[in-house]
Order: C-alpha cells, then sequence, then structure tokens
C-alpha cells in the first residue's frame, strides 16, 4: 500500500510486524493467562503448628507461585489454603503425583486451576475478614532465588500462631510476603529481636487503615489487644 500510494518502483523494503499496542499492566495480565504451567490447589489443611512447612515440603522443590492462607476462629481445627506451583513439566503426571501424595498425607485438595471464578477473583480475595486476638500484620521482602520461600518459612520458627500468610511471585527480584502473627504486647520486646534476627526487610502494618477494613471484622479492633 505505501509504495502503491508514493509510486515506488525499484527498491527493497523490510517489513517489520511489532508487538501490540499495550501497557506492562495489561502484559501481566497476558502473561499470567498465558502460563500454562501453573497449577491452583484449594487444599484443607488441620490447624495445627507446623503444617505450612509440612505441606511445602510435599510441593518443594517444584516452584511455588501463590499461597494464601487466613486464620477462622470459627473454624479452628481446619483450614483452607490456596496455592499455585508450576510441575515438572518433563514429568507427564507430576501434578497428579502431588495431589496423590498429599491426600495420603492427610491434605484434602481440589483442582481449581481451570475456575475462572478462582483465577479472576477469589484467589485476590483468599482469607477475608476474621476476628484474631493479639494480631500483628507484616510485610516481609526477601531476594527472590529458588528455595526463596522455603527459607523464609524455615526462618519463621517460634512459637506464635501465623494467622495470616500470603504470597504471590510476579516474577521480580523480591520477594513480598504479608504474615499476621498473635503476639500479646508483653511479648513485643522479644518479637522485635527476633524478627530483627530474621535478616529480611519488613514493616509492620498492623494500623494500616487497609488492614482494619478488609481484613478485620468490625469488632476486631477490640479484641487485638
Amino acid at each position: 500500500k505505501y509504495t502503491e500510494e508514493h509510486g515506488i518502483t525499484g527498491q527493497t523494503f523490510v517489513a517489520i510486524t511489532s508487538g501490540a499496542n499495550m501497557d506492562f499492566d495489561r502484559l501481566r495480565f497476558v502473561s499470567e493467562r498465558a502460563d500454562e504451567s501453573e497449577r491452583i490447589l484449594a487444599v484443607t489443611i488441620p490447624e495445627r503448628p507446623g503444617t505450612f512447612k509440612e505441606l511445602y515440603s510435599l510441593i518443594w522443590p517444584r516452584n511455588v507461585t501463590e499461597f494464601s492462607y487466613r486464620y477462622n476462629v470459627d473454624r479452628d481445627d481446619e483450614a483452607h489454603i490456596l496455592i499455585s506451583f508450576q510441575p515438572v513439566m518433563s514429568i507427564g503426571s507430576d501434578f497428579e503425583g502431588v495431589r496423590d501424595k498429599l491426600t495420603s498425607n492427610g491434605f484434602e485438595n481440589i483442582d481449581i486451576s481451570g475456575d475462572e471464578l478462582a483465577k479472576t477473583h477469589i484467589r485476590h480475595l483468599a482469607g477475608g475478614r476474621s476476628v484474631v486476638p493479639h494480631e500483628r500484620l507484616f510485610r516481609f521482602e526477601f531476594p527472590e532465588s529458588p528455595g526463596a520461600l522455603q527459607r523464609f518459612l524455615l526462618s519463621l520458627d517460634f512459637s506464635w500462631n501465623v494467622s495470616l500468610f500470603h504470597y504471590r511471585n510476579h516474577g521480580d527480584n523480591f520477594g513480598r510476603v504479608l504474615v499476621g502473627l498473635q503476639v500479646p504486647d508483653k511479648c513485643d520486646k522479644n518479637l522485635r529481636e527476633i524478627l530483627s534476627g530474621l535478616g529480611y526487610k519488613y514493616t509492620e502494618e498492623t494500623s494500616n487503615d487497609v488492614y482494619e477494613l478488609f481484613l478485620r471484622s468490625s469488632n476486631g479492633k477490640d479484641k487485638r489487644r
């Protein structure tokens, strides 16, 4: 069309096909939908200390890309985890093998990889509000690398209950984790010493309005301390 409109002859032209007209936010959406290697499970776990690490150890060394949990005071015997990971592509039945391993170890699970409600909405809302006594909220950052999440989970080796946990791998240089801990005021000094000793950059968000509005029930403020 260009050569016809300009009456050009006897010259050589190269046609270049470039990418779509989109910004990086749109590209992120496309990349998540195009990645068929990621599988999502809804896992029911017993509500007891050490279950996080036990669950993760059954999936390791596969790359865990998302991990969402919220303590439910109305059901303190079990919890529901949303977890996504990338099965080993060279093993045809690897995903089914992981599910069988989880089931045999007492972790009931449902494959929600093809569920549009889960992929579009629930993965961003998993957990919701809860009334958790003495809960304090922290954001952590750690260098993203193979096994980084496992090392972070192993570092959380203390007696306080983890009441909230959210991690999502966005392909960044740093992993970001949101963690809720049930810690009475009298343990504040001990908590600060332990958190500083972890070696990870962290920020406390307990007084953040967003936390109060979306992660705590309306009467949660009175019960936190």
